[in-house]
């Protein structure tokens, strides 16, 4: 008996080393990303007066051409799907899962911290540095939390080599931009708008699911004339862990330009 307990205890103090040393690399992998994130598009050049709100409008170009979602009671709905925090001042609605849209975004102000680990893994460790910054700011959560990924865009392509995660302010005048003093690893910074294809999704924030996504958009990019890829895709994820996997909501989207 003494045997077992002792050999069950050793068992356990190894697992609890392990579990600790992958959680300080995982946290030491953790790094300030670089700035805009490499996905921005310079805006297009300039166009009638006529076209500026078509500019700036949420067009359905595809998918599921049923697809709906509506604001009611102070949250999006669609389905099962629900977003009951607000959204960054002038973002564009949710895209309904399963519909495909080109929408514009404004300028948003975000904190990001990047990582190099596999996305799936890394957002677990990098959301309570971005949680904690915004509570020593005192700024609301918003949603979405922003994915984006470094060189998931290369032809090929089945995992980034780097990815940012970024918390959105509400508005630029929540905080200062810049390096965050007090977690250097944590990026503010305003990025320009920006065009993109998106498509709906329902379901778990895996990596899976976005490559899922990006094909269901490069098969409609394949099929007009009018818009073509401009950067790496990311990922909007709506929801946080309160919401059960298969009623999550989120975006995938690859920023375009005009050819």
């Amino acid at each position: 008996m003494l045997y077992r307990t002792v050999v069950t205890s050793s068992l356990l103090l190894t697992v609890a080393i392990v579990g600790a040393v992958a959680l300080l690399a995982a946290s030491c992998s953790l790094h300030r990303p670089a700035p805009l994130g490499g996905y921005a598009v310079p805006l297009p050049e300039p166009r009638a007066a006529a076209d500026d709100a078509e500019t700036f409008a949420v067009t359905r170009v595809g998918g599921d051409a049923q697809a709906a979602a509506e604001f009611s009671d102070g949250e999006f709905r669609s389905g099962t799907c629900r977003i009951p925090t607000p959204l960054p001042a002038g973002y564009p609605e949710p895209t309904p899962p399963g519909a495909i849209e080109v929408k514009r975004y404004p300028p948003v102000r975000r904190a990001g911290i990047g990582g190099t680990m596999l996305p799936d893994w890394g957002m677990n460790f990098a959301f309570f540095p971005l949680f904690n910054h915004i509570k020593r700011r005192d700024i609301a959560m918003t949603s979405p939390v922003e994915m984006n990924y470094d060189g998931l865009g290369n032809p090929g392509a089945t995992r980034p080599t780097g990815w940012t995660m970024s918390f959105l302010y509400r508005t630029p005048e929540l905080g200062p931009d810049g390096m965050d003093p007090q977690d250097t690893r944590i990026l503010v910074e305003d990025l320009p708008p920006v065009t993109v294809v998106a498509i709906g999704m329902r379901g778990p924030y895996k990596l899976d699911r976005v490559r899922t996504g990006i094909k269901a958009l490069r098969d409609w990019l394949s099929g007009q004339a009018e818009w073509e890829e401009a950067g790496d895709p990311r990922a909007l994820f709506y929801n946080g862990p309160e919401v059960r996997s298969r009623d999550k909501w989120s975006e995938v989207q690859i920023p375009v330009r005009r050819r």
